[in-house]
């Protein structure tokens, strides 16, 4: 069920992903921001604004089926791992720096994340024995 969580996670990080920067290239790409017609047919007209939204439609999916199986409190935080990709993918493509401040930002994210983890495996109450693994356990002690 670990593996589900990781791939689970992973895959609906890379959709949130997707759906953020394809926002940002077609929004570049649409410039300047008019209310009108012609804007919204720049926007339209742009492939990325369908990366966008095959983004939020796999990540509505993937969130969906997580939230069948997995513990609410770690997943909540770690549907929020898009936060440190974005910003580090913008790095890399925008050129968007990495201050001090952001960068402390996703190492609490993370951290956050991973307490929450911990936290919710140590809550796991043991599995259950089997009624003839238990009544030797009780017999023997």
């Amino acid at each position: 069920m670990k593996r589900f969580y990781l791939l689970g996670f992973l895959v609906l990080m890379a959709f949130d992903t997707l759906a953020q920067l394809s926002f940002k290239i077609a929004g570049t790409h649409a410039l300047p921001v008019a209310a009108n017609l012609a804007w919204l047919l720049r926007v339209f007209g742009q492939p990325w604004i369908y990366g966008a939204l095959i983004g939020y439609v796999g990540a509505f999916f993937t969130w969906m089926s997580l939230l069948k199986h997995a513990p609410i409190g770690p997943a909540f935080a770690a549907s929020h791992l898009e936060v440190v990709s974005v910003m580090l993918l913008s790095a890399w493509l925008f050129h968007e720096p990495l201050t001090a401040t952001r960068v402390l930002g996703a190492v609490a994210i993370v951290a956050g994340i991973i307490c929450l983890g911990l936290a919710e495996a140590e809550a796991e109450p043991a599995p259950a024995l089997p009624p003839a693994a238990e009544a030797t356990r009780a017999g023997s002690g």
